[in-house]
């Protein structure tokens, strides 16, 4: 399929529908940063892909379904190939992305894909373009636009995310090739502070990351990653998310991001990966739903949890817990690792594993797209789904 034909095919796409200039009020408040108190609602003029926007947010963020992150940087993704022994080539990458878009059904459970530039691009073995197969599979093709992380000077040993520098015309080419939605992971790290300068940083450069994504019709994923290494308890990381969405919020309304047209990847609040005291689902939900209570309006449409580390399971049974109460988003799952960990074992690069690959892939979406209405049970769970896949300063 040409892509001037994929642009007329895509479930989320209808120029005809697009309004020029329009202006949109946010329905919610918009929360500000630490104890100020929080302004009103802001009249933000949107561009020329507003409908379209809220449309592509509204179709991922669509019930029982969530989104696979495969955006690994090729350097990140030989990583995954040496795992199960193979080497970093462009036709191993290629062999893996196309087992995962082919899966049989996929769509059934999953409404949008992340893809690294190189996959954006990229043909399966059999010679369609990935893109084209995501469309037909009815899942939203989305892209990683964001350099990578590096160091922040000024700051205790901290990071920062590079990549505003010509990301409008990064997105304007992303959105021909078919892309309808943008990823930019920013990350903070509480063992070191976190500083107010990285927070600061780290929200800046996804608010004006947002704002460019938008006007160039690419709904922004919007995250900052409180990174699970420390040996802090679930009280310190409610208390640092409170802070990093507090700032997130302030500078996306200053930047004039429309909320409607978003979608949030957040960490879910846990202890620290080397805390002694664990917490269960319960207590997860429990923290990480009033995080959101407090500081992310209504009117954003979807939130699209990270795994960051946790196990398949455990990432599973998490989300399910958010899903037993009535909340006013779409809370679900955004995960790479937690999707596809005991699917790439299982292939371990055989072309005959691949329909088991696969098989593997469909029960582990199936698990998280039950979880997501809350309907998850956690039965005939295997042994590999209950491994912990925390890596200490994780970064690609």
């Amino acid at each position: 399929m040409a892509a001037s034909s994929l642009l007329k095919s895509s479930p989320v796409l209808n120029k005809s529908e697009w309004v020029k200039g329009q202006t949109l009020r946010q329905s919610s408040i918009v929360f500000v940063r630490f104890n100020r108190i929080a302004k009103s609602a802001l009249t933000i003029k949107a561009g020329s892909y507003a409908d379209e926007l809220v449309k592509t947010a509204k179709t991922v963020a669509s019930p029982g379904h969530g989104i696979m992150a495969m955006d690994e940087s090729n350097a990140t993704c030989g990583k995954r190939l040496a795992s199960i022994g193979l080497e970093n080539t462009e036709a191993n990458r290629q062999a893996y992305r196309t087992l995962l878009v082919s899966a049989p059904g996929l769509g059934n459970y999953v409404s949008g894909a992340i893809l690294f530039e190189e996959t954006l691009y990229q043909s399966t073995v059999d010679g369609k373009k990935i893109v084209d197969i995501l469309v037909e599979q009815k899942i939203v093709p989305g892209i990683k636009v964001d350099k990578g992380l590096v160091p922040l000077a000024g700051s205790n040993d901290e990071s920062w995310c590079q990549g505003l520098d010509g990301l409008a015309s990064r997105c304007a080419a992303y959105y021909q090739q078919g892309a309808r939605f943008a990823k930019w992971r920013t990350v903070v790290s509480i063992p070191n502070g976190p500083s107010a300068l990285a927070v600061k940083e780290a929200a800046w450069g996804l608010a004006r990351y947002a704002s460019i994504a938008q006007d160039n019709g690419l709904v922004p994923i919007v995250e900052p990653e409180i990174l699970l290494d420390g040996e802090h308890g679930i009280d310190r990381t409610f208390e640092v998310a409170q802070n990093v969405w507090a700032e997130v919020f302030f500078y996306l309304a200053q930047n004039n991001v429309m909320f409607e047209g978003i979608l949030l990847k957040p960490s879910m609040v846990t202890p620290g990966a080397e805390c002694k005291e664990r917490a269960t689902p319960e207590q997860v939900a429990d923290y990480t739903l009033n995080l959101l209570r407090r500081r992310i309006p209504p009117a954003v449409p979807g939130i699209m949890f990270l795994s960051g580390g946790q196990s398949e399971l455990e990432a599973t049974l998490n989300l399910n817990a958010m899903n037993q109460s009535p909340n006013p988003w779409h809370v679900s799952f955004s995960y790479a690792r937690a999707l596809q960990n005991t699917c790439l074992k299982t292939w371990g690069g055989l072309p005959e594993n691949v329909k088991a690959a696969q098989d593997v892939l469909l029960t582990r979406a199936k698990a998280n797209s039950l979880a997501q209405i809350g309907k998850y049970t956690g039965e005939g769970e295997s042994a590999e789904a209950k491994e912990g896949m925390f890596v200490k300063g994780y970064t690609y």
